[in-house]
């Protein structure tokens, strides 16, 4: 099978990066699968995306219910695991209970995903984590979000081994100014832009073109790809 005959699953794909790269690949004609916590939800904004595109609930904080959410799935050239949760916890304020939930959804919901999904791939098949640039520079309260973005880096190295050939690499995006999430704080965008190189933040199309290079990319193989302009060592 080539990797243009079969199956997109992209989890976290009601939203944000996850969803215009649906809807990059909708448009091209692509089988799309995309997943919600809420299926009513989900089903709306599959409808939205159009192409045929659906959706599956699903919660990668419940995960003993994943394998029996993506049963029935097959033939899937490329799996998208792009659902966050943003998290501010500090180790003077610690919430347990949200940091023990965005652990589960990172760490163990992404793999599990590649669990229930892995005799569904094949030879040509792709994975893309999103991680993100927490990692590289923390703020206060971001000590569950550093730590999981982090645990991305070596986890695409093990799931690159043990899926072998499947080819499994990780994205992690800078500063998105033209994403929903960021409009509304100008400040931190101009912070952003005075320290990336680029003199601008990454737009989500820029984000969306990188994850498709390293989806289709049959060379390509664990590698942890910045999309940030230099903002990193800027």
């Amino acid at each position: 099978m080539s990797n243009q005959d079969g199956t997109v699953v992209i989890v976290g794909g009601t939203k944000g990066l996850g969803r215009r790269l649906a809807e990059r690949f909708a448009a091209d004609g692509r089988e799309v699968v995309i997943t919600g916590r809420d299926q009513e939800q989900a089903n709306a904004i599959a409808a939205e995306i159009g192409h045929g595109a659906r959706a599956v609930a699903l919660d990668l904080s419940n995960p003993h219910e994943i394998g029996a959410r993506l049963e029935g799935l097959d033939h899937v050239d490329h799996v998208v695991l792009a659902a966050i949760e943003r998290d501010t916890n500090t180790l003077r304020d610690y919430d347990v209970t949200r940091a023990i939930r965005l652990a589960t959804i990172k760490l163990v919901g992404y793999t599990e995903v590649l669990h229930a999904l892995h005799p569904a791939l094949h030879d040509a098949s792709s994975v893309l984590l999103f991680g993100g640039l927490a990692k590289e520079r923390p703020y206060p309260g971001s000590t569950t979000v550093t730590t999981v973005n982090g645990a991305v880096d070596t986890m695409i190295r093990t799931f690159a081994l043990e899926l072998a050939p499947v080819r499994v690499n990780a994205l992690h995006p800078g500063i998105v100014g033209d994403s929903p999430y960021w409009e509304d704080n100008q400040q931190m965008l101009a912070n952003v832009v005075a320290r990336t190189p680029t003199g601008r933040t990454v737009t989500m199309d820029e984000v969306t073109d990188a994850a498709l290079f390293l989806l289709r990319n049959g060379a390509v193989n664990g590698v942890n790809l910045y999309v940030d302009g230099g903002w990193v060592f800027g």
